[in-house]
């Protein structure tokens, strides 16, 4: 793996005219501020425009000497840490612009002062001076990006500063701060905070983040009780603790106290703020290559946010997408993420002692003490995951977070002391001891080459004259990544490895500038899209052609580029070349891109090519991509030629009827039936399994029947259901989707339901063991039997199992009973033309496999269907328990068949029913029609044989009737008092 490339991220420099040798610098939204040394109290400020001019945009004098930082704030304020008669000072400077122009006009003030009515009409034109007081001396500082709130550090305390805005008037909105926070803090190393703001009040609660962080600077271990408790000396050894990482709810193991206190005044809402340990570091004395360090001194602590991908409905809102923690000891660097996955990044390795880092969302850029270095970053392929998790998928990808880091440049300078970056620019503070002046000099030491027109003019301190502070403009996004992929050609035939390493630095590069929140108004937003979706490709071809471990991601990256198969196949396919060789990246993508059914429709010349190439490198493979909708105008005598190879040497049903297929296009019938033949159906089946778009393909979401399916339907439909029934029971196709297919495959309308569907359902009842679809089928079928007899609706094709065949083949089609037989002998002729759809709806109802509840308001329409609808009360009746409803319609509609269904039915439980309501109810009819019913008297007579039988003497006695005729219930009562005696 490369290591070094030496690109060109740094393009022109500019020199900044300062007129004081610079000590301190920093950058605004637009401008650059320079402090002088330490016996200078004036600032001096730079206009920054594109490409790196800077131009003096005027000055202004500080109340003190500026100590050790000095720091841009949010808006328009600058804050400084200064030294006066030997104290320390924090300032912020407030409308600085004003003093800047030309104004004299100045105001101190304590922070939280309450402004003057008399004094706001002047604070327009007037630089304001806030004073913000601290017991303890300021060391350091930081500023929101977002917020403008300052975070100042002391040496055990961290003191949080909120900006506010007091409206004077309409016309006048002033800044001031507010300290709201000090966490007290034991020394450390590094440790990471988050501290979460609970707002409580009557009617709401809300919750509100900040990050902290806080870096002790020199390491001194021989104060650092933890550390002292693990050293031990003993004779000539030394047993030094080795580095320690906490990441996470773990961190709360370094025991680091923290306490917070609240400064705020009480108002309504009650704040209470709670810390949540993130990461904590600590390290031993730096060891490097380069020799033993003694004084190990972190520094370049840096906290970097990355906010979400930008969109153009939400152009204006920034939401928060991950953040990156940065620390450096002198030889080497660490990139933390502490956003949603708390992890080590990146470890960078620097070939000499660091002098100074700065991060951004792109690269790292570090000074040593002759080199400005710029190393490539993982920020935005860890913040690309946060923002999707199922990244590294078959859709998408992103190069991995662990790709190893590597150096774009090491551009020599003579004395690099201070790095800042601004937007896109880096500004160099550069010193040169008095042995490098005439160095310079030579033309082998130049830097980089400067415009001509660079202003050059300044005026250099005559006891130091070899400083200088440096704009460098960093090169455009879309040349460096220019740069970077023509640079990678030189190693595809060499090290494949590195041209895809380089690669992924070019699509991580776009990535990242993405990523920015200006993006959307960038003037090179059009092409860096453009870039993106090219740089995918690239990455699509080395995965395709390079034999890598990783040979899978060929097919996420070209289906971000947006290239359709064919220009794929153009890229990397050629024609003619028998012994040419196909990596699997390129195979993987095929195969898939086939596979998966896109709306692409290869020309002749293109499908006839990827079948050459699947018959060359995997002819496996051959049957399956022949069925893709994307091969629809493959040449069917070659494919039969490519197939039948293919099957001597590796017989299969799959095979054989791919082979059938292609007959089919070419109308080869003969050819067709042969193959067919090789078979039995069930193999068949099989095959279909095997392969299912042989039978049934997608378009826009549709299923769409193949010409096979057609070819089937009109000559072995049989078969054709028996394999969507398998395709349905090995999940290759969905209930719904099986209905959409059969009804296309006949033609028919959204409401018609055609016998080929009946077919599939009745066959799918025969082998289906989930209970869901097993009454999502009952209900349609019945409702089709149904339709049918009401509307006397014959099928359009002939059935392919009777009634008989589903109760011999299927336990949810039961025995028609005897008594539904009787009632339906009873019935009229014309029943006869639908007895099919009749006796199956019966035989279902008489399984009992189907919930009645539910079957209910589907069976209405047979109501008032006759005979048939009177066998359909009675079983719904008799499967809801309601037996003796059951003998109610029987004796008004059919007294035939009551005896026959109380002999069938009532048993068990129900057995009462004889005689507490068949028995009464038959002498109660009986009486009322006499003898005119000779159905009754038959059907009382068989009711009291069975009751005789089955109750005591007094009981049954108990149960005749006072006026009936003694001589017509005395050969019972006698058959009841012998079977008495009898036991």
């Amino acid at each position: 793996m490369v290591q070094l490339y030496n690109l060109h991220p740094f393009g022109s420099q500019r020199v900044v005219p300062c007129k004081q040798e610079p000590a301190h610098f920093c950058c605004g939204r637009d401008v650059l501020f320079v402090a002088g040394t330490a016996a200078s109290c004036r600032v001096e400020v730079f206009a920054v425009r594109a490409p790196g001019r800077c131009g003096p945009l005027g000055s202004f004098a500080t109340l003190g000497p500026f100590a050790v930082f000095l720091r841009p704030g949010y808006r328009d304020y600058l804050v400084t840490i200064e030294e006066k008669s030997k104290a320390t000072f924090l300032r912020a400077y407030m409308n600085w612009r004003c003093m800047s122009a030309g104004s004299s006009r100045v105001c101190v003030r304590m922070v939280g002062h309450k402004m003057e009515e008399s004094y706001s009409e002047t604070l327009k034109e007037q630089m304001s001076i806030v004073e913000m007081p601290l017991s303890d001396p300021p060391l350091c500082i930081s500023c929101c990006p977002v917020t403008g709130d300052l975070l100042v550090g002391c040496k055990n305390k961290l003191v949080m500063f909120c900006l506010k805005y007091l409206v004077i008037n309409q016309n006048l909105t002033v800044l001031d701060f507010e300290r709201s926070l000090i966490l007290h803090i034991d020394k450390l190393d590094v440790l990471i905070l988050k501290l979460e703001l609970v707002q409580q009040s009557a009617d709401r609660t809300e919750q509100c983040t900040h990050g902290i962080s806080a870096l002790e600077k020199p390491v001194d271990r021989d104060k650092d009780p933890l550390t002292q408790s693990l050293q031990l000396e003993v004779d000539e050894f030394v047993i030094c603790q080795k580095p320690l990482e906490l990441l996470g709810e773990e961190s709360k193991l370094c025991e680091i106290p923290i306490t917070l206190e609240s400064t705020e005044l009480p108002t309504e809402d009650t704040k209470r703020f709670q810390v949540r340990y993130l990461l904590f570091r600590r390290f031993t004395p730096d060891q490097s290559p380069f020799g033993f360090c003694e004084e190990t001194k972190l520094h370049s602590l840096q906290l970097l946010p990355v906010y979400q991908t930008a969109h153009e409905e939400i152009e204006n809102e920034t939401e928060l997408l991950s953040l990156f923690c940065f620390f450096s000891l002198p030889h080497v660097g660490y990139l933390y993420s502490v956003g949603k996955l708390i992890e080590l990044i990146s470890t960078y390795q620097y070939s000499e002692k660091s002098e100074q880092a700065v991060l951004t969302p792109q690269f790292l850029h570090v000074i040593t003490s002759e080199k400005l270095q710029c190393f490539t970053v993982r920020c935005s392929a860890a913040a690309a995951r946060d923002e999707d998790p199922y990244i590294d998928t078959t859709v998408k990808a992103c190069p991995p977070v662990a790709l190893s880091v590597c150096a774009l440049r090491m551009q020599l300078f003579i004395g690099p002391r201070v790095i800042c970056h601004f937007k896109n620019h880096i500004i160099l503070l550069t010193k040169a001891d008095t042995e490098d002046i005439t160095e310079r000099r030579k033309p082998s030491r130049r830097m980089l080459s400067r415009k001509a027109d660079s202003i050059k003019s300044r005026t250099n301190s005559e006891s130091e004259p070899g400083w200088n502070l440096y704009i460098i403009n960093t090169v455009s996004t879309i040349q460096l990544y220019r740069e970077m992929v023509d640079y990678s050609r030189t190693y595809e035939n060499v090290k494949t490895e590195s041209c895809i390493h380089l690669l992924s630095e070019a699509h991580l590069l776009l990535r990242a500038a993405i990523m920015d929140p200006s993006f959307l108004k960038a003037d090179e937003k059009e092409e860096i899209l453009r870039a993106f979706r090219e740089s995918c490709a690239l990455l699509g071809d080395c995965y395709s052609r390079f034999d890598t471990k990783d040979y899978h991601l060929a097919l996420p990256y070209y289906r971000m580029s947006g290239l359709s198969m064919t220009e794929v196949l153009k890229r990397l396919a050629s024609e003619g070349d028998e012994i040419q060789t196909y990596e699997k990246g390129f195979l993987f993508y095929l195969t898939h891109s086939l596979n998966e059914e896109l709306n692409e429709e290869l020309s002749k010349e293109s499908a006839n090519q990827v079948l050459r190439i699947f018959y060359l490198a995997d002819p496996e493979q051959l049957p399956h991509i022949l069925c893709s909708p994307c091969m629809r105008n493959v040449c069917p005598s070659t494919a039969v030629e490519y197939l039948q190879k293919v099957e001597k040497m590796m017989p299969s049903v799959v095979l054989t009827l791919a082979t059938a297929f292609m007959a089919l296009k070419m109308g080869d019938l003969i050819m067709y039936e042969h193959e067919m033949d090789s078979y039995k159906e069930a193999a068949l089946t099989c095959g279909f399994i095997g392969q299912p778009k042989l039978l049934r393909q997608h378009k826009e979401g549709v299923v769409i029947p193949t010409e096979f399916a057609v070819h089937l339907k009109e000559t072995q439909p049989g078969l054709l259901v028996a394999a969507i029934v398998a395709l349905h029971e090995n999940s290759k196709i969905e209930l719904e989707e099986a209905d959409t297919f059969f009804k296309m495959l006949c033609s028919n309308s959204e409401n018609n339901i055609p016998q080929l569907l009946v077919d599939f359902w009745e066959a799918l009842l025969v082998v289906c063991s989930q209970e869901e679809i097993l009454q999502e089928l009952l209900l349609r079928i019945t409702s089709q039997y149904v339709w049918r007899i009401s509307k006397k609706q014959h099928p359009e094709t002939k059935p392919l199992k009777t009634t008989e065949d589903l109760i011999n083949s299927c336990n949810h089609f039961g025995l028609i009973f005897p008594w539904v037989t009787s009632i339906m002998s009873a019935g009229s002729p014309s029943d006869e033309d639908y007895h099919e759809d009749i006796s199956k709806l019966q035989s279902l109802l008489c399984s009992h496999s189907i919930n009645i509840a539910s079957a209910l308001p589907v069976l209405e329409p047979l109501s008032e269907a006759g005979n048939i609808g009177l066998t359909i009360h009675v079983l719904c009746s008799t499967s809801l328990g309601k037996h003796e409803e059951a003998i109610d319609q029987l004796l008004q509609r059919c007294p035939d068949a009551a005896v026959q269904y109380a002999q069938h039915e009532l048993k068990g439980d129900s057995r009462p029913v004889w005689w507490n309501k068949l028995l009464p109810e038959l002498c109660k009819r009986t009486r009322l029609t006499g003898n005119d019913c000779p159905v009754l008297i038959s059907s009382l007579k068989e009711t009291l044989s069975v009751v005789a039988m089955e109750l005591e003497l007094r009981d049954f006695l108990s149960l005749l009737p006072e006026d009936g005729t003694a001589a017509f219930f005395l050969p019972y009562l006698l058959h009841c008092s012998q079977r008495k005696l009898l036991t």
